[in-house]
């Protein structure tokens, strides 16, 4: 069994800074997490790795939505990568899908070819695939080192039965990572119902308020759901706490 391992999943230097002080053992380094997440830049990358000695993987993700990806975007993925790999990031965070809903392995080896020898792990795609237990042994057939899956539910406690058959059917073969709704509360319940040991989290707290004092109101820069407002990020106290029950698990 692997040891225990915590993953921040952050979008900006003050939550990986963070991350880092609550004790994260690696980063998913990402941009716009409020829409599941999209490549961040180089610049950002560059920043977090300056001041950040733990492990970076990146998120390659060009656009919120669907993970059937059209050449162009293929293209603008394969140059990001490349890009990542030369800035010395340990691993990309990457799926694609066929519009039946299968792992699309054509498109995956052909991100991997460009990734080389950085781990690669098949993101949240696996869990908007048909068949997980197929998408599974695709992804340990193309060298796939993790798979970030909620078990395809609404979040990861809700998905724990499929978690507990996909690490049973992994064998030792692919890290299955828990992620999406991971708390302080959860950890334990995932462990020990599923067997997991390696865990993905945003350790948000409650929303910032922005240090606006004139607020323009009626008028949305994205989202309409989303304050303009309010600032997400990770909050190094709830990122410890979860980082002290993966860290005290047994392997």
């Amino acid at each position: 069994m692997n040891q225990p391992l915590i993953e921040g999943c952050v979008d900006s230097y003050a939550s990986a800074a963070a991350a880092v002080i609550g004790g994260a053992d690696r980063l998913e380094l990402c941009a716009n997490l409020a829409i599941g997440g999209t490549t961040p830049s180089p610049a950002l990358f560059k920043q977090v790795q300056r001041d950040c000695e733990i492990k970076i993987n990146v998120l390659i993700r060009p656009r919120f939505g669907d993970f059937l990806y059209s050449e162009p975007e293929m293209e603008e993925m394969c140059t990001e990568i490349r890009a990542f790999q030369a800035l010395g990031a340990n691993g990309v965070v990457i799926g694609c899908l066929t519009p039946e809903g299968g792992l699309d392995e054509e498109k995956m080896r052909r991100l991997m070819d460009c990734a080389g020898e950085m781990e690669v792990t098949l993101h949240r795609a696996f869990d908007m695939a048909r068949d997980p237990l197929e998408t599974l042994e695709a992804a340990v057939s193309l060298g796939c080192r993790t798979i970030l899956t909620s078990g395809q539910a609404s979040c990861a406690p809700a998905g724990l039965e499929l978690l507990r058959t996909l690490r049973a059917r992994a064998a030792g073969r692919i890290d299955i990572m828990a992620g999406c709704g991971v708390k302080k509360e959860n950890i334990r319940l995932l462990h020990d119902g599923a067997g997991i040991t390696t865990f993905h989290t945003s350790g948000r707290g409650a929303p910032i308020d922005s240090g606006m004092v004139y607020r323009k109101a009626g008028v949305s820069m994205g989202l309409p759901s989303l304050s303009e407002y309010e600032i997400w990020q990770t909050d190094p106290e709830e990122f410890r706490l979860c980082a002290e029950i993966v860290h005290g698990l047994e392997k």
